[in-house]
């Protein structure tokens, strides 16, 4: 097994290899730094949040929609009838936030983004162009400039022993400090329809998994991930 090193800005994995930070979210640009590792992205949303100057809400919300804490939505922002959304939040241009979403504090989000129906979102950055359009769990993430999320997928964000999350690449193990943490997706991946991604997975540009595929681990760029059942056609016995 390689040795946990601890990573630093100038050696291992670097955010830069995955996403890079759109210029809607310039405003944020100190705190997410291209050599930085992408986990310590992480780290780094509710820092960031804090120390961004939010103006008052510049939009009309509507009646069902609870807003709690420090909120910043644009006024092109599309509102759906009901949601719960909780500060600290920034939620930019153009986006769709769609009927019963659940945003719970220390969440980012791009331009033209869709925060589906039955959503939850809770410390995690969404890029430009985002797409979480169904009954999906986002938590503790980063999500590139173009990541998709199939219905059902689930960013799961703690091991069940609730040990801090160890990352091990082809090259080396590498020892992040969180104990929550949920997946590391670059510019244009992909996760299918229920697939679930175990706490502590990246998904390199353009990575794609599979639908109702557990994947943990480390998937390079342009590769895709799959666990092929096999199906059994049997006679029915009544």
């Amino acid at each position: 097994m390689p040795e946990a090193v601890e990573l630093t800005h100038s050696q291992g994995v670097k955010a830069s290899e995955f996403f890079s930070l759109p210029a809607s979210l310039a405003p944020f640009a100190a705190s997410f730094t291209a050599e930085a590792a992408p986990w310590d992205w992480i780290k780094a949303i509710a820092p960031a949040l804090a120390d961004c100057k939010l103006p008052a809400l510049p939009t009309k919300i509507p009646p069902g929609v609870h807003v709690e804490g420090q909120v910043w939505i644009h006024a092109r922002v599309k509102l759906p009838a009901y949601a719960t959304l909780i500060g600290q939040l920034w939620i930019g241009a153009n986006t769709e936030i769609r009927p019963g979403a659940y945003l719970r504090g220390n969440v980012i989000v791009g331009e033209r983004c869709v925060l589906g129906n039955a959503c939850e979102f809770k410390n995690c950055l969404l890029m430009d162009k985002v797409q979480v359009p169904h009954f999906s769990y986002v938590g503790d993430s980063i999500l590139g400039n173009y990541a998709h999320l199939g219905a059902g997928a689930i960013c799961s964000n703690l091991r069940l022993d609730q040990q801090p999350i160890v990352i091990r690449t082809g090259e080396a193990t590498y020892e992040t400090g969180l104990k929550k943490f949920g997946a590391i997706l670059g510019d244009g991946a992909e996760v299918g329809c229920n697939a679930v991604l175990q706490p502590g997975t990246l998904l390199g540009q353009r990575a794609l998994i599979m639908p109702l595929t557990a994947f943990g681990g480390h998937l390079p760029a342009n590769t895709m991930g799959r666990n092929r059942q096999v199906i059994s056609a049997i006679a029915r016995r009544d």
